[in-house]
């Protein structure tokens, strides 16, 4: 499919867009989303945070949302082919004309200064948001760490926090205990913990969901044996890995937080 003109005024603009800034300004961002929040809708948020496993445990939960009657959207980066594929909508990668909308609308909400002053993942955050206005879930993934993620502002029903490992250090930290932390210094009120390759990071979340007075939540107490039979079913059907078996597991765990009935359309 080839690009609409509007989309390529859409494309040149974030390609002047800074990836990633050599002096990091943590107040930045949240303070251009405060003063403009009032002016975007914020659907029901499940956050999702983690060193692996995000991407496919937020589309399963999107689908599986998605076909329980919800009208779900689904950010999540990078993109591998397509910028598109960033922002999911009921089953489908975001429109050109859709983006270029929400894009105009956007620069109509900032002021030339604060759009000067974002970086792509930060804009790209905001368009997203725009996008997703008329939709009932949005299943926002995490793109670096958490407490300092531009994902981190929203409003969220739930954090879920996939499998932890050392990723991006110089940003987080070069222990589990400083990652951890930092994924989980945004979480919501409601807290599930997918299964961890590292024991510490169970102990750390638990440590957090005290002092922080978070529910605390594993995948392994709410899956009862029918669920996990279930979930096993899929798998199988679908030949999906085991990996892809836990990350569809913590999907289903997150339904049940949700209230959602579990099924076979996860």
């Amino acid at each position: 499919m080839e690009e609409t003109k509007s989309f390529i005024d859409l494309k040149r603009f974030l390609e002047q867009k800074p990836l990633y800034y050599k002096e990091i300004d943590y107040e930045r961002f949240p303070k251009i989303y405060k003063s403009i929040r009032h002016r975007i809708k914020n659907p029901k948020t499940i956050h999702i945070v983690g060193t692996n496993a995000k991407g496919t445990t937020g589309r399963f939960l999107a689908n599986a949302l998605n076909r329980s009657g919800k009208k779900v959207g689904h950010y999540t980066s990078p993109h591998i082919i397509k910028f598109n594929e960033r922002i999911w909508i009921e089953g489908s990668d975001i429109e050109d004309a859709a983006l270029q909308k929400a894009h105009e609308k956007l620069q109509g909400i900032l002021t030339p200064q604060q759009s000067e002053a974002l970086s792509y993942f930060e804009y790209t955050t905001l368009l997203a948001a725009i996008c997703f206005e008329e939709c009932e879930y949005v299943v926002m993934e995490a793109g670096l760490g958490g407490e300092h993620d531009a994902t981190a502002v929203f409003e969220k029903q739930l954090t879920i926090l996939t499998p932890v490992a050392f990723d991006h250090e110089a940003f987080l930290g070069d222990t589990l205990e400083a990652i951890t932390t930092t994924k989980l210094g945004c979480s919501a009120k409601k807290l599930l913990v997918a299964k961890q390759r590292y024991d510490a990071v169970y102990r750390i979340a638990d440590d957090i969901a005290r002092k922080q007075g978070i529910d605390l939540y594993s995948v392994d107490a709410i899956l009862e044996s029918s669920d996990l039979a279930l979930t096993q079913a899929i798998a199988k059907q679908n030949g999906y890995p085991w990996y892809l078996l836990e990350n569809l597991q913590t999907a289903a765990a997150a339904l049940k937080l949700l209230g959602i009935g579990l099924n076979r359309d996860i």
